[in-house]
């Protein structure tokens, strides 16, 4: 895993003119505005595209990142009190408050790796209170190639690449991640930057959530991260990193932002 900093388990983790040669749509301006530091890892205040303004908002981050440890092989979290708080940043990257949770939504490290607070405040409060707003999850997979910026509220720093491609299984130790986008080499994370959001530089909207890389060369092991094919056979890629896709959670936001993981298109692994 691309490490939490403390208390972790492990010491890991387009369209041309007529005539004219197509060119790629215009960047849109990335910043840290809507990301979060949590204790030990990155962040950021989410909502779908169907979410409200007076819904309670969603900070979005890695299942390893949770506070109570990292959720075993085939276990999901689903609605668990928790008081979590987050420390809310600026376009600059500078604090500007303190958000607290009210609940664990949802936490897995099976199929993804990912974790959805419920908090305190709704969207608009924390518009209200700090001019921010939340980042939007796009509701499409991420296309190959694609220019992507990852940010970490915990650094405060960015990381700038291109989705180089997609590992239909991700192995680590005992967990095992469904089509996982794999960063071109200067996507180069560290610990605590897991969870940080993966950003489409052409929308702006979130694509994946980071969480890993192969660090020493090992062989699907912690921290060294595997890619299985269809066939299983193994590819080690030793200083790639990896991050979960998050446009499948989208079908599972229902009205209220509430997690329901019996709506249509929901295939999110279910308690």
């Amino acid at each position: 895993m691309n490490k939490p900093l403390a208390g972790a388990l492990f010491s890991l983790l387009l369209v041309g003119a007529a005539g004219a040669p197509a060119v790629a749509a215009p960047a849109v301006a990335v910043n840290f505005a809507g990301t979060v530091a949590l204790s030990n890892c990155s962040g950021s205040v989410v909502r779908a595209p169907s979410s409200q303004p007076n819904d309670p908002a969603l900070v979005l981050s890695n299942g390893h990142c949770l506070e109570t440890g990292f959720p075993a092989a085939g276990e999901v979290i689903k609605d668990q009190p928790s008081t979590r708080s987050f420390s809310l940043l600026n376009a600059a990257g500078s604090k500007v408050g303190t958000l607290r949770a009210s609940k664990i939504s949802y936490a897995t490290m099976t199929d993804t790796d990912v974790s959805l607070y419920q908090l305190t405040r709704t969207y608009a409060q924390i518009q209200s209170q700090y001019g921010i707003s939340a980042l939007t999850l796009n509701d499409v997979r991420p296309a190959q190639g694609s220019s992507i910026k990852v940010v970490s509220g915990y650094w405060k720093r960015t990381y700038s690449c291109n989705v180089d491609g997609f590992a239909y299984r991700l192995k680590e130790g005992e967990w095992t991640w469904k089509d996982s986008v794999r960063y071109t080499s200067s996507c180069n994370t560290i610990g605590g930057t897991s969870g940080s959001p993966v950003i489409d530089t052409t929308t702006g909207k979130v694509v994946a959530v980071n969480n890993t890389g192969n660090e020493d060369g090992g062989r699907c092991t912690d921290n060294n991260p595997c890619e299985v094919d269809e066939s299983g056979n193994v590819t080690v890629r030793k200083g790639i990193n990896y991050a979960q896709e998050t446009y499948t959670i989208v079908p599972c936001i229902a009205p209220g932002n509430k997690i329901d993981l019996n709506r249509p298109g929901c295939a999110l692994p279910k308690p």
